[in-house]
Formats: C-alpha cells, sequence, structure tokens
C-alpha cells in the first residue's frame, strides 16, 4: 500500500473554522455583556454556528466549486444563523440588546466572515494558476470525446490545481490495464478518473480494489447514453438505494414558499412603485399609436402544463396572426410604440400581475404560445420538463443569448437546456442573478429585442 500523495492541506478548513468563531466572539463585544453572560452567548451562537454548518454544507468548498455556490451557500447559512441569534435574546430577555445593535453585529459578522472565504477561494485559485501549489496529479483511464474533453478542461484551467499526467487508452489485448495500474503508481497519482464505458465489470471491480488499497481517489466518467449523466438523486427506501433521474430544488415546500414570498413582494414593489404610474402613460401613446387595447392577452402553457392567461402591453397592430405566429426581425405588424416596448422589454410588464396571481415567477422558463408548446413538445427532446416548474417574466435561457424569436431549432434546444439547468439547481440567489442580468441587458440593448 503506498502512502497518499494528496497536496490538500488538513489544517485549511479547521483553520477557517477558528476565522469564523473568532468573528462570532470579536464582534459580540458589541452587546458589552459581563463576563458569563458573554461566555453563553458565544457558547450558544458558536455551537449554533457549528451544527448549522454541518447541516448546510458551509464549508464544504472544493477546488471545482464555484464563487456563485459559495454565495448561495452563505445566503442560507446566514439566513438561519440570524434566527439563532435572535432565539437567544428571545430565551434570556434579561439581557435583551436594541434591534439596530442586532443587525449591526450580524452586518459586521457576515462581512466579514464572507470575504474572508471569498478572499481565501480565489487566493488559493491564484496561488495553484500561478504558483503551481495545492495541486492534485491525476491520470484518465479510457480514451473517447469525454475523456478527450476533460482532459482539455484539466489543461485549460490550470487555477483548479489539476496536473494531468495524461490519457491511458485501455485494450485488453495487450494487457493495458495492468499497465494503467502501475503508471499510476510509479507517478504518484493523487485522483483516477475513468470513463464507465472504457472498462469491462471485472476491471471496474479491480480498479475500486486498487483504488482502495493505495489510497487513491477514483472518480469515473459515465457516457452519454448512461442513465448515471442524469443529475440523481438517492433515497434509501428501509436500507434500500433508490435513484431518481432528477432533482428538482423547487418541489421541497420550503423552496416553494421561499419563492412564492419572493415573487408575491418582487411583483408588489413593481405594481405599486413602477407599473401604477407607468401603465397610464404607456396606455396614451399604445391608443394613440394604433387602435385596439391596452393590454394583449395570449394563452399560454404553465405549471404541469395547465394554460393561463398571459398579459403583455399589446405592441403589434390587431392580426388573425397573433396566436400562430412568432414575432420577426422588420415585423410589419409591430406599431412605433410596440418597437420601444419590445426592445426595453417594457411589454412584458404586465406580466407581474400573472406572478401576482401565482400563474408566473419572476424568474423560470419562458411560456411559449399554445400552438408553439404542443408543436415543440413533439420535435424537441425533454421540451415538457420546463412545465415542471412556474414559467418566467425572465430566465436562465433569456440572459444567455436564447431570447425572442426561434430561429433554429438549435435555439429551442439551448433554450431547453439552459431551462433544464435552472430548474435543477434553483436557488434564490440565482433567481437575483439573472434579474440582474435581465436588468442590465434591456439598459444595455439586445439584438433579439424586437
Amino acid at each position: 500500500m503506498n502512502k497518499r500523495q494528496g497536496r490538500y492541506s488538513p489544517y485549511l478548513r479547521p483553520l477557517t473554522y477558528i476565522i469564523d468563531v473568532g468573528f462570532i466572539l470579536v464582534f459580540a463585544l458589541i452587546f458589552k455583556f459581563q463576563a458569563i453572560d458573554f461566555l453563553n452567548f458565544t457558547l450558544f451562537v458558536s455551537v449554533g454556528w457549528l451544527l448549522l454548518s454541518v447541516n448546510t454544507g458551509f464549508y464544504e468548498v472544493y477546488r471545482f466549486t464555484k464563487g456563485f455556490r459559495i454565495l448561495s451557500k452563505s445566503l442560507v447559512q446566514i439566513g438561519l444563523f440570524s434566527l439563532i441569534v435572535f432565539s437567544f435574546f428571545g430565551f434570556f430577555e434579561d439581557l435583551s440588546r436594541p434591534r439596530m445593535i442586532i443587525f449591526e453585529y450580524l452586518a459586521c459578522l457576515y462581512l466579514s466572515i464572507i470575504s474572508v472565504k471569498l478572499l481565501v477561494f480565489y487566493l488559493l485559485k491564484r496561488y495553484r494558476k500561478f504558483l503551481g501549489g495545492n495541486y492534485r496529479t491525476t491520470v484518465i483511464l479510457g480514451k473517447n470525446k469525454h475523456t478527450q474533453a476533460l482532459k482539455k478542461f484539466f489543461t485549460s484551467n490550470p487555477s483548479y490545481g489539476y496536473h494531468c499526467k495524461g490519457l491511458l487508452p485501455i485494450q485488453e489485448k495487450d494487457n493495458s490495464f495492468e499497465k494503467c495500474l502501475k503508471f499510476i503508481i510509479d507517478n504518484k497519482i493523487d485522483e483516477i478518473y475513468c470513463s464507465v464505458t472504457s472498462l469491462s465489470n471485472q476491471q471496474i471491480n479491480e480498479l475500486i480494489d486498487f483504488a482502495d488499497n493505495n489510497l487513491k481517489q477514483l472518480k469515473f466518467l459515465p457516457d452519454n447514453k448512461d442513465v448515471y449523466t442524469r443529475q440523481l438523486k438517492m433515497d434509501y427506501y428501509g436500507y434500500l438505494p433508490i435513484l431518481s433521474l432528477r432533482d428538482i430544488p423547487l418541489q421541497e415546500p420550503f423552496n416553494q414558499l421561499l419563492k412564492r414570498v419572493f415573487d408575491i413582494v418582487f411583483s408588489l414593489f413593481v405594481i405599486v412603485f413602477l407599473l401604477s404610474w407607468l401603465t397610464p402613460i404607456l396606455a396614451i401613446f399604445i391608443k394613440l399609436g394604433s387602435k385596439g387595447p391596452v393590454f394583449f392577452r395570449q394563452k399560454r402553457n404553465g405549471l404541469n402544463y395547465k394554460e393561463f392567461n398571459c398579459y403583455k402591453f399589446r405592441s403589434m397592430r390587431e392580426n388573425p396572426q397573433a396566436d400562430l405566429h412568432q414575432v420577426k426581425r422588420g415585423d410589419k405588424r409591430i406599431t412605433r410604440v410596440g418597437k420601444f416596448l419590445r426592445k426595453t422589454s417594457m411589454d412584458e410588464l404586465p406580466q407581474f400581475y400573472n406572478v401576482l396571481l401565482g400563474d408566473m415567477s419572476v424568474v423560470g422558463p419562458r411560456p411559449h404560445m399554445v400552438s408553439h408548446t404542443h408543436m415543440y413538445a413533439e420535435r424537441i427532446d425533454k421540451f415538457m420538463v420546463r412545465h415542471f416548474i412556474k414559467p418566467g417574466i425572465t430566465g436562465l435561457a433569456q440572459t444567455s443569448g436564447f431570447r425572442g424569436e426561434v430561429e433554429t431549432e438549435n435555439d429551442i434546444i439551448n433554450r431547453v437546456r439552459y431551462d433544464i439547468f435552472y430548474l435543477e439547481n434553483w436557488s434564490l440567489l440565482l433567481d437575483l442573478k439573472i434579474i440582474f442580468q435581465t436588468v442590465y441587458n434591456a439598459i444595455r440593448g439586445e439584438d433579439k429585442a424586437y
């Protein structure tokens, strides 16, 4: 058995624990407790912080973790820890402090912890990229397009700290599997990446035993045709493991409540402070531009494929093709006022009423006309997956360049891919990022906004 060659520092994660608890203790001085009260407070919240971090995975940050994921975890940790702090003052009423002092404590604590966490994360990236430290030596077994793509990823992203020693094809005839194992030992490999389809069942079992006995980390690349390429969720029915092919965060009751509260608050804010005065002004211009109603109503498919009336400011002259044909570049049906509304995406603003009514969310897959939904459902693989969650005024696909007219089938295929990624990786922070990007794009202007 070989000694493990890993380059990870075993002190890094404990050190971050100590730093964070240190912030909790130092900033607690703002409450000016007596010594025994200070001890009780710091013990209460420190234990709460550590127990909470275990459940939220706050310190489970790896070299392949994205900065966005760190912020998402921090948001959850921060929100729940605030409840712990307020619960302390609820239990010990004689130690209560003004709310502004508590908020000041929490604000200073959160800014410090998140700043240090992100600083360490990005300094490690720079350290790996420019100084070559904190690295892991890897090898890839099996040669196909997926393993070649992984090798390219390792080479193109030195900040992740993976030094790939080679891509080794496996051919049973010339006994190369045993040669691969010898190569791993001789080159002191830390992590083994293997294509599932390149090995027989016997070789996979041998490789697992080899990795275990030599303290090597073993990871598999599933083939695209295999079920394991999906984002799987494992549950246990007694002692029997059950795999679910798709994990959708928004099917969890707490996440549904969180998103619904956010939708109500955000839509009310827009309706009260924007649409209340903007609607009459736009109504005058729309009426002066052409005959017809101010609002345009159209059937769309929403959650669980249920139809609902989607509202927009009317941007086209009344025409019988409105529910059948998508708007194209230079479309003669669009009015002068409509061009401005569509260019700035202001024609979508009435959909905040749909959000308030519960038919839509602020962020989600964009709903299509019913006729187009039926067409794409038959032609595009996994198109119907989008209907597992509510449609949105804006979405990840729209902020990623796939908004507006579907000019080629590739447009709708990529739109579906982004929508599925969104529903499988939803977080409130992701919603905020998409909203910010949408506003930025509207101000900057988009080529496909017509």
